[in-house]
């Protein structure tokens, strides 16, 4: 899990965990104290390692990514979930911003495929959390729906690229706000994305569109 914190990973963690999708879980994200209360939210039969990386130093995730593959010797599921909020308009972001804000949002995710390669093989899938602000940006916060529709891109080349070899790459493009209630809890995106990672080779799409 890249980006691992409280929210949606979190309960991709557990959604994963819980169907026996794989009981060792390896886990990036930034903040000791958050890692350490999302293992312990595991269950108790999942083997669980956890690295602090900062994804956009490029060396260090790829050594951290390639640290927990090696420790099980496969991947099997990649989720990644960073994106960075900055609350700027166009004309308020600078250039720097934006290709750092993108550095985390979309190349934070080429790192990590990349890394993660060589641990995958046939039936291996990468799912990436996406927003509804790849299509409908909200200009107070223009950096974020240029990660969300480049990261969605890059998820389609990634398909392409690895289905020869029974890799499949997919986005879930959640089309609401994250809640504590309703249709866009944590729980109930993990659930899409759950659903995402496991479709019938016959219809999967590189995409799915979530809506609650």
């Amino acid at each position: 899990m890249v980006g691992a914190g409280p929210g949606v990973s979190g309960s991709v963690a557990r959604r994963f965990a819980a169907a026996g999708f794989s009981f060792n879980v390896g886990l990036l994200g930034v903040d000791r104290g958050v890692l350490d209360e999302l293992e312990a939210s595991l269950p108790a039969s999942c083997a669980v390692a956890s690295e602090v990386t900062d994804i956009t130093d490029v060396a260090a995730a790829r050594g951290a990514i390639e640290s927990l593959g090696r420790r099980w010797n496969r991947i099997d599921l990649l989720h990644f979930n960073p994106s960075a909020f900055r609350e700027k308009t166009p004309l308020e972001l600078t250039v720097d911003e934006l290709l750092a804000d993108v550095a985390l949002g979309v190349g934070g995710l080429l790192t990590s495929a990349q890394a993660a390669r060589p641990f995958m093989s046939t039936g291996g899938r990468i799912a990436v959390t996406g927003s509804m602000a790849a299509d409908k940006p909200w200009n107070r916060a223009a950096s974020l729906g240029v990660q969300k529709a480049g990261v969605r891109n890059l998820v389609r080349s990634l398909d392409a690229t690895l289905a020869p070899d029974g890799i499949r790459a997919v986005s879930v493009t959640v089309q609401g706000s994250l809640a504590a209630e309703g249709p866009f809890t944590p729980d109930k995106v993990a659930d899409a994305i759950w659903g995402a990672a496991h479709q019938e080779v016959a219809d999967r799409s590189a995409e799915v569109s979530y809506s609650g």
